[in-house]
């Protein structure tokens, strides 16, 4: 198995449904019940755990997506966009493939055993013996997520953690590819040790060389050859008799074979183009309800980095969805950088933040010669209102009088606090809650430190001052 077949693209799995029963654990083999101590026995706090398995439990984990080093997915919270939540244990070298292989053709119940989606004890404990670690240890499991807990591990990724699980009651070969090991190439691999293996008893026992192949199935065991009964010579006594060469089996032995994939319904292009009616093409399908995920790129030396690829094609998608469902680009591609990068930074749900920032967003901010905290602030006021809400934290101005003149009465009227003018701001006394009156004519409400004027957009714009305000009060 080269080291390329290895670094593969990975497998994508649907959402699983949800697991309501807390009676039911999540695992029910030996190895998904290892892989969930690998978590919890390392855990810092036991009560994002209890969240994680609840989010698990309500089917909060979106598609999955499994590559070598990597498990990843989105995983919905309480707030409207989901986190990125990311799994990492370390792939096993060259060498360690060697070793285990060897191990499991020493032994044909362990290759049948696989064949069968098991792993038996004794196999794991064999391949620790030849220094071969399939399931992580101690904290060789490393979470990590976007959102802004720093929990180890937060609610997200622990989601995540018990959602693999089952994957891997279902498949230990995904186990395998975690740790860097296509299913093909181990089968490949299992069937080409068998056939050396049956040559060399066959050279031994002076018998025929028969080396079999692997089917879809995995490695074939050698098929046992029968002895040819003894014959009466036909020729006469002076003459040599010939050997009897052994009987070849019956064909009814040997695989069938796999039938291809289902054809689609549809017509043959060479019919279509003969004939002089062109049937009408099929309507096209109705749009999913929601963008794909990005797949998981591997890191490649000399290639773009594969993180920085993935925000592209998240957003990508995300605009491509828009038009599918309106018709129309929702942004349009004359927008100034500064206003995409915005854009950007509040709409990918791995850009998110408001006092921690990733590697991504520090340098988006810089590709429009910003800091960190000044993308993340206007994020939030896009978040609020798009360039509307960015606008309004960003360029003060003097609203006629009407509505703004009306909304102190009206918060008075209301029971809130008394707030002071300052051109289409209202700011309470203590400093820490604000007012902006947009030029779209909704409120905007924002939130600071008390005397600490660092003001940032919270909670959703509303035509009402009275509705903005009581929204930031239920948040």
């Amino acid at each position: 198995m080269s080291e390329t077949s290895r670094m593969g693209s990975g497998r994508v799995f649907p959402a699983l449904p949800a697991h309501t029963d807390p009676e039911v654990p999540f695992a029910a083999t030996w190895w998904g019940n290892a892989w969930i101590r690998a978590l919890e026995e390392t855990a810092l706090d036991q009560a994002r755990l209890a969240r994680g398995r609840a989010y698990a439990r309500e089917g909060s984990v979106d598609t999955i997506t499994v590559a070598p080093g990597r498990v990843v997915a989105y995983v919905h919270g309480s707030r409207p966009r989901p986190y990125r939540a990311e799994l990492r244990l370390r792939t096993l070298t060259p060498e360690d493939w060697t070793r285990f292989l060897d191990v499991v053709a020493a032994d044909p119940a362990h290759i049948a055993a696989l064949l069968d989606k098991d792993v038996p004890r004794s196999l794991a404990a064999a391949a620790g013996r030849a220094g071969v670690q399939l399931l992580p240890a101690g904290r060789e499991l490393a979470p990590s997520c976007s959102c802004p807990d720093r929990g180890d591990p937060c609610k997200h990724a622990a989601a995540l953690t018990y959602q693999t699980a089952r994957l891997l009651d279902a498949d230990p070969f995904v186990l395998f590819l975690m740790r860097g090991g296509e299913e093909a190439d181990l089968l490949d691999e299992l069937a080409h040790r068998n056939a050396q293996e049956t040559a060399r008893e066959a050279l031994a026992g002076g018998g025929d060389v028969r080396i079999q192949g692997a089917g879809n199935n995995g490695p074939v065991p050698p098929a046992p050859t029968t002895p040819a009964a003894p014959t009466t010579p036909t020729a006469p006594a002076s003459s040599p008799t010939e050997p009897t060469l052994p009987t070849e089996p019956p064909l009814s032995t040997h695989p069938a074979p796999l039938t291809g994939p289902t054809p689609l319904p549809g017509t043959l292009a060479r019919e279509a183009l003969a004939a002089t009616y062109r049937p009408p093409l099929p309507p096209p399908p109705a749009p999913p309800s929601r963008p794909g995920d990005p797949p998981v790129l591997p890191a490649t030396p000399g290639a773009p980095d594969p993180t920085a690829l993935e925000f592209l094609v998240t957003d990508t998608a995300a605009r491509a969805h828009a038009y599918l469902l309106t018709g129309t680009d929702p942004f349009p591609s004359a927008m100034e950088p500064w206003h995409d990068a915005v854009r950007l930074a509040a709409s990918h749900p791995g850009l998110t933040g408001r006092r921690t920032f990733s590697r991504q967003f520090t340098e988006l901010a810089a590709s429009v010669d910003h800091t960190p905290k000044e993308l993340a602030r206007a994020a939030a006021a896009w978040r609020q209102g798009a360039e509307d809400g960015l606008a309004t934290l960003e360029s003060p101005w003097d609203p006629p009088a009407g509505p703004f003149d009306r909304a102190r009465g009206a918060l008075v009227a209301a029971d809130l606090p008394r707030m002071t003018i300052h051109r289409n701001h209202l700011t309470n006394a203590e400093g820490t809650l604000q007012l902006r009156y947009g030029q779209d004519g909704r409120w905007y409400p924002y939130l600071s430190e008390p005397g600490g004027e660092d003001w940032w957009p919270e909670g959703e714009a509303d035509v009402d001052p009275v509705g903005a305000l009581a929204g930031v009060f239920e948040g």
